[in-house]
C-alpha cells in the first residue's frame, strides 16, 4: 500500500512537469543537470555561445545552493531572513532573467528539487522579491506575478515531503 502512495506522488509530479510548457521543461533539466553535475551541461543544453555563457554563469550562481541548504534549517528569526534570502532571491531572479520560467509552478517545482523541501515557505516570497526586481521586464513581472495564487502566496502551512521525480535528459536513439 505504501508502495502505491509512493507511485501515485511520481506519477503526479510526472504529470505536473507535462503540464509546463517545452521551454520550461527544458529549463528545469538543464537546471538539475547545473545544480547536480550530472554531465556537461554546456555541451549538452548550449545551442549557441550566449546559452553556453548562460549555462557557466548559472553554475556560478547554483554554488550558492550548498550555503541556502545549510542556512534553510536555521532560518527563524528575523536576523536569519539577510544571510539566506540575499542568496535565494539572487537565484531567483537569476532564473526568472533566463525567460524561461513562466510562473510560480514551474519555479516552484525547480526550487523544490534544486533546495529541498524545507524550502517551500521562502519559495512565494524569493519569487515575488524577484519577479518585481528591474532586471525582469515589466511585461514579465507582470505575468509572472500574476501566476502565484492567492493560496500560494498565504499559506499556513507547507509539506514537508521531499520530491520523488527529478526529470533528466533523455537522448533520443538513432533510427
Amino acid at each position: 500500500m505504501a508502495q502505491f502512495g509512493a507511485s501515485g506522488i511520481t506519477i503526479a509530479e510526472m504529470r505536473e512537469f507535462a503540464s509546463f510548457t517545452p521551454a520550461e521543461q527544458r529549463y528545469i533539466r538543464r537546471s538539475l543537470d547545473v545544480a547536480r553535475g550530472r554531465s556537461d551541461a554546456i555541451a549538452r543544453w548550449a545551442r549557441s555561445r550566449e546559452e553556453g555563457a548562460s549555462i557557466r554563469e548559472q553554475a556560478d550562481i547554483y554554488r550558492e545552493i550548498a550555503l541556502i541548504r545549510q542556512l534553510l534549517p536555521h532560518a527563524e528569526g528575523i536576523d536569519s531572513v539577510e544571510p539566506l534570502f540575499g542568496p535565494l532571491l539572487r537565484l531567483t531572479a537569476f532564473d526568472l532573467a533566463q525567460d524561461r520560467i513562466a510562473g510560480f509552478s514551474a519555479y516552484r517545482f525547480l526550487y523544490e528539487r534544486l533546495i529541498g523541501a524545507v524550502a517551500r515557505p521562502w519559495l512565494p516570497g524569493a519569487f515575488c522579491g524577484a519577479a518585481a526586481l528591474p532586471v525582469i521586464r515589466p511585461d514579465r513581472r507582470r505575468a509572472l506575478l500574476q501566476s502565484i495564487s492567492e493560496a500560494a502566496a498565504t499559506a499556513h502551512g507547507w509539506s514537508l515531503r521531499e520530491p520523488v521525480f527529478y526529470p533528466e535528459f533523455v537522448e533520443a536513439e538513432a533510427a
